[in-house]
């Protein structure tokens, strides 16, 4: 059931990050519940809702926060739970009736658990943002590109994902940790700013020992070498080269057989970019699988790049289980791995409240005080049809 099993989390729904660590919380076992808004977010009417994947793993009570017995609802809940995560802009839940100090108050070992893009404060807590601003500002973004052209977006995995919501989770899961000790709850202060910038930690060293310079796609791990580098096939696809060290390095150049004495100075900066430009011909000459076999079981850090479509076929994926497949929807499997507790995929993401009534009785609620607020429309139940009532 995972390494976090009899923990109980209170995820209040919202987008991307926030979700994403409720889910990285839910795959390790803990009881994570939803609390969703009445009609629900981004993936309410999507055609198929088991692909709300950020939602597995979780149960699911809708609540009006706007209600006073919604947010009545919420406290008594926190007082069974172990910790809160939200991802509202600052001073949303204050308003609400449920910050840190409403809910502390409620239960002194809660951990509280916030996610932002700017933070909690600074001049800049309270405007709004995504991914891309955040990273812009934290250094993470002028970075990535290649020489001579605009820095290139890396999706949505920096900020909200990377600096944000793993960062989340993982301070939760220390904060509940020093909890067991201490008896007393904390507020996690997780900024997708502040992640982005932690994740640039070994690269801000390196550009202050003149190991990497501001200009982008001239340092060797952001395409200025040739041997760290992507590469086009023949026949439209690409490779993947990593080969640094100079064993893997040797390794590459005796895969390239008669062409290898033109790249047998590995450092020679000033000749990286007739060096990429040579080795780039050369890939040019073959398919992808005609260099896959060419480097297999060799030492080249070598790998195709695989397509979103591709990726789950691989061997590799296939003989671990990276993905999990049902021939409907296919997904990541939980990361990471734990040899006598590991994470799994016990749940699909749950309609809008469809636990509702479940889980106010698991929290010590009367039936009369349910029936009541389902009444005045501070809970709301989801009513179970074929097509929703998937845990039947």
């Amino acid at each position: 059931m995972g390494p976090l099993k009899g923990l109980t989390i209170i995820e209040i729904a919202g987008l991307g990050p926030g979700p994403f660590a409720g889910m990285l919380l839910a795959d390790m076992g803990a009881d994570v519940i939803r609390v969703e808004r009445p009609g629900g977010g981004l993936f309410a009417t999507m055609q198929n809702p088991r692909l709300d994947l950020l939602n597995r793993n979780k149960r699911c009570i809708s609540i009006n926060l706007k209600h006073s017995d919604g947010v009545d609802t919420l406290l008594r809940m926190l007082e069974q739970a172990d910790a809160l995560l939200e991802g509202n802009r600052p001073g949303v839940m204050e308003r609400l009736g449920a910050g840190p100090e409403q809910c502390l108050a409620r239960n002194p070992a809660l951990v509280y658990g916030r996610m932002t893009g700017w933070g909690q404060e600074g001049p800049m807590s309270g405007e709004v943002g995504h991914d891309i601003n955040y990273i812009a500002l934290a250094g993470a973004l002028h970075p990535i590109g290649r020489r001579g052209e605009k820095p290139a977006i890396p999706l949505n995995l920096v900020g909200d994902f990377g600096g944000g919501g793993l960062m989340l989770a993982f301070g939760m899961v220390c904060a509940l940790l020093e909890a067991q000790h201490s008896g007393k709850g904390q507020v996690v202060d997780a900024a997708m700013i502040d992640g982005a910038a932690a994740l640039m930690a070994s690269t801000f060293a390196a550009s202050q020992v003149d190991f990497w310079t501001d200009e982008r796609g001239t340092n060797m791990l952001d395409s200025g070498a040739h041997f760290y580098e992507v590469y086009e096939t023949r026949d439209g696809k690409y490779i993947a080269l990593g080969a640094i060290e100079p064993q893997f390095y040797a390794s590459l150049l005796e895969r390239l057989g008669d062409d290898a004495a033109f790249f047998e100075n590995q450092f020679d900066i000033e000749r990286w970019p007739e060096m990429k430009e040579q080795l780039a011909a050369i890939v040019r000459q073959k398919t992808r699988d005609e260099w896959d076999a060419v480097f297999a079981g060799s030492n080249a850090c070598y790998a195709p790049v695989l397509s979103m479509a591709e990726v789950r076929h691989h061997p590799h994926h296939q003989a671990r289980g990276t993905f999990l497949d049902d021939g409907d929807i296919w997904q990541p499997a939980p990361a990471p791995r734990f040899s006598r507790t590991p994470g799994s995929v016990r749940r699909d993401p749950a309609g809008i409240g469809e636990h509702s009534s479940e889980i106010l009785r698991e929290m010590g609620f009367e039936e009369r005080d349910i029936a009541a607020r389902l009444a005045s429309g501070a809970v709301h139940q989801l009513v179970p049809t074929a097509a929703s009532d998937i845990d039947a």
